[in-house]
């Protein structure tokens, strides 16, 4: 069974805390959105804000090849005619081939919120499906609080339903606006609104009580045949339901047809993309698509992994487009390690292997942690393959080389009279040959020290213009030690094409951060030499 996914992030997805899509922005999610198969791509509504009319009018020069663009509006005013109603005017200027209409089916809601009688709301409902119907559009019901509608009233929120589908709607959806129904109530209700409605019924769950995935799952398999959701499952409050996690659940468990059969490998990079769009960090744990979620660190679970994954993995990463990770620890033994440098095909030589597991513990001994810096390891590896027997191993993975050397570093913060601080960084490299001394203002220290040692570098590797600096942490690895203390310094960076993790320790928080930098550029530089394309 074919199972049509509806992308509401564009609308929906906005009203979560902190989010906000530019034009610019809605339009390059329309566009990967399609690419990939969502069937129904909702734009906003178009007569909330002057940046979701501009959407309608700018979406229509964009080539889409699968996906329906819907304008999202609201049921006409109580006791007016359609006709006349502005919000259904400027759902059909929007001139969508799809409107979405929400109404209430909350006899509560009819007569608290609207203000108006049970029997108006119907005509409501009716009218406005059936004038936009009237011009040409498909028109989709979503029936909004449905789940509370039904457990108040269930006569007359199927009444609601009926009158939609009877006035045209070709999906009437089922809206868990509060995200607090179980997963039970849900398939029982799905099964009373199939046999009231002639129509297709469609699922549109919030996350409230962290079920939205299970209840959508649910829906489905109580024969609703559209999924609305986001992507991330960004949203209001607790937020919608991860669309991700539907479609990889309903194609890889279920078997349903969804999106197209070639698309489900790039959800991981859908994902990363939407994060980005959005400004937000990545949340790792997230099930198929986050950095975490083909993860292992125990020694046990990676000398399992490296003889058969489906030992700890319930599919195979590659499916999602995600990729598994071995995790260095303290946990660690020679499995890991074996399995770490697997791709460098240099796991034969057990010595080497011993080597560079000595040097991890000696490391964490120091403080160093690995488990979110692995861009430190793969530069670990590399100096202890290079004082271990360089002519073996050169063939197989690129030695450690320095691209720079540190002659002087210098961090200023003076106050103002105003009491605001002003942070200058200078540094002083040699590249190539030659001496490179420059200066950068930032935010603090950190954001300064990186925008000094990028000024020095970008003119001999351009490719450094691409790394942001997207998470910094900071924790006290021996506490007894007071304001002695040492400190360990996590820096997480990415560039179009991957996110990675390095690692400093030192007594002094600058020289950790210097040392975790400078692992982050380092390693930048090596990945481009290793894959020139990328």
């Amino acid at each position: 069974m074919r199972v049509s996914i509806y992308d509401t992030t564009l609308r929906d997805g906005s009203q979560g805390e902190g989010v906000n899509f530019s034009l610019q922005d809605k339009l390059l999610l329309t566009r990967r959105l399609d690419e990939i198969g969502v069937d129904y791509i909702e734009g906003g509504y178009p007569l909330s804000n002057p940046k979701d009319f501009e959407y309608f009018q700018a979406v229509r020069e964009l080539p889409l090849k699968h996906a329906k663009v819907c304008a999202f509006g609201m049921t006409r005013r109580k006791n007016a005619p359609a006709e006349t109603d502005t919000c259904l005017k400027a759902l059909l200027d929007a001139k969508t081939p799809v409107v979405t209409i929400v109404g209430k089916t909350w006899d509560f809601h009819v007569t608290e919120v609207l203000g108006t009688t049970l029997e108006e709301n119907l005509r409501m409902i009716a009218d406005s499906v059936a004038f936009c119907k009237s011009q040409g559009r498909e028109v989709f019901y979503d029936a909004e609080h449905f789940f509370d509608g039904y457990r108040a009233n269930p006569e007359y929120a199927l009444k609601t339903l009926q009158a939609a589908a009877t006035a045209g709607a070709s999906v009437v959806i089922l809206c868990d606006t509060n995200g607090g129904t179980m997963p039970e109530r849900i398939a029982e209700v799905v099964g009373a609104a199939k046999r009231a409605v002639p129509c297709e019924v469609g699922i549109h769950c919030h996350n409230d009580c962290e079920l939205a995935v299970a209840n959508s799952l649910t829906a489905v398999r109580a024969g609703a045949t559209q999924v609305q959701g986001t992507m991330n499952g960004i949203g209001e409050r607790c937020g919608n339901v991860d669309l991700l996690s539907v479609i990889a659940n309903l194609a890889l468990k279920y078997k349903h047809e969804v999106l197209r059969p070639e698309s489900l490998a790039r959800l991981t990079e859908t994902s990363r993309y939407v994060y980005e769009l959005a400004n937000m960090n990545f949340r790792v744990g997230q099930p198929f698509v986050g950095a975490s979620a083909f993860a292992h660190k125990g020694g046990m679970h990676t000398h399992a992994v490296a003889k058969d994954p489906t030992t700890y993995e319930h599919i195979t990463p590659e499916a999602v487009g995600n990729e598994r990770r071995i995790l260095v620890s303290e946990l660690s033994g020679h499995s890991t390690i074996l399995t770490k440098t697997a791709k460098y095909e240099l796991n034969h030589d057990k010595a080497l292997m011993t080597k560079i597991l000595s040097a991890v513990q000696d490391l964490e001994n120091q403080g160093y942690e690995f488990e979110a810096a692995e861009a430190s390891f793969d530069l670990l590896v590399r100096k202890v393959a290079k004082e271990h027997k360089p002519w073996e191993v050169e063939k197989k993975l690129k030695l450690y080389k320095p691209w720079f050397e540190r002659v002087t570093y210098r961090v200023n913060i003076e106050a103002r009279e105003n009491g605001t601080p002003i942070t200058e960084a200078t540094v002083r490299l040699k590249v190539a040959g030659q001496i490179e001394h420059t200066a950068s203002e930032g935010d603090g220290p950190v954001n300064a020290l990186d925008g000094a040692l990028r000024k020095a570098l970008v003119r001999f590797y351009p490719r450094l213009n691409e790394v942001q600096l997207t998470d910094y942490k900071v924790r006290v690895v021996n506490p007894r030690a007071g304001t002695a203390a040492r400190v360990r310094v996590v820096i997480e960076s990415r560039d179009g094409a991957d996110v990675w993790g390095t690692v400093g320790v030192s007594e002094n928080v600058i020289e950790a951060s210097w040392l975790a930098l400078v692992d982050a550029i380092e390693f930048k530089l090596f990945k481009d030499e290793d894959r020139p394309g990328r």
